[in-house]
């Protein structure tokens, strides 16, 4: 999962960008609103977690834009506004979460799991296909009960990829859910990635399809047949 952090704190921005990086999401970080505008509109994250006061745009005036424009991201205000309607007015305006500081780390993560299963359409924290379970909170994969070690590309990938099972992921959204500002993830690494999962679920009963011109679609075994590269 790629998140957008802004936060105007960088004490605190840092501690949550490497608190949410240790459960293994990709992390962007932003500063103020005025920014926070512009990236949330042309690039692509899973989720945002929002401060309300921001430098050159307040908090509200970006989810309001990003409302306005047509983004859809679940997002999380984190804010030092505690009067009730400071979270009336910013879960009515557009926000699915609201967590007043200070607060703990665990429960921000937990905040952005469930708005993760929310999204995706989910109970739990497992995606399923054939015999493959994935654990999304504990990030082990599993076939038929036995462990399946995997890098942490390679398990980021395979969570892209169960979470759309049936569905083809285009490319360029792969590229920007396991790319980050600091680290650079390119069509080609898609294809090493996708290249090096395909050996690894040979014999798992899963399949990795190519789309041409579009993504990838990943399948269990028995529903297709899987294209060369």
């Amino acid at each position: 999962m790629r998140i957008l952090l802004v936060e105007d704190d960088p004490a605190l921005s840092l501690g949550v960008a490497r608190a949410l990086q240790r459960e293994g999401w990709h992390v962007d970080t932003l500063s103020d609103g005025a920014a926070a505008c512009a990236e949330g509109l042309i690039d692509q994250y899973d989720l945002a977690v929002l401060d309300l006061g921001l430098p050159r745009r307040d908090g509200m005036d970006v989810l309001r834009t990003w409302r306005g424009r047509g983004a859809h991201l679940p997002v999380l205000i984190l804010s030092a506004r505690d009067e009730l309607s400071d979270r009336l007015q910013g879960l009515d305006g557009g926000a699915d979460d609201y967590l007043v500081k200070p607060f703990d780390v665990p429960e921000l993560v937990a905040r952005i799991r469930a708005l993760q299963r929310r999204a995706a359409g989910r109970v739990d924290d497992r995606l399923v296909l054939g015999d493959l379970e994935l654990d999304v909170r504990h990030r082990e994969l599993r076939h038929r009960g036995q462990r399946v070690h995997l890098s942490p590309r390679e398990q980021a990938l395979t969570e892209l990829l169960m979470a759309r099972a049936g569905r083809v992921v285009p490319k360029e959204h792969i590229v920007s859910t396991l790319s980050s500002w600091e680290t650079d993830f390119s069509e080609n690494s898609v294809e090493v990635y996708i290249h090096r999962l395909r050996k690894r679920f040979a014999d798992l009963g899963v399949v990795i399809r190519t789309v041409r011109g579009f993504g990838y679609l990943m399948e269990a075994a028995s529903t297709g047949s899987q294209d060369a590269d």
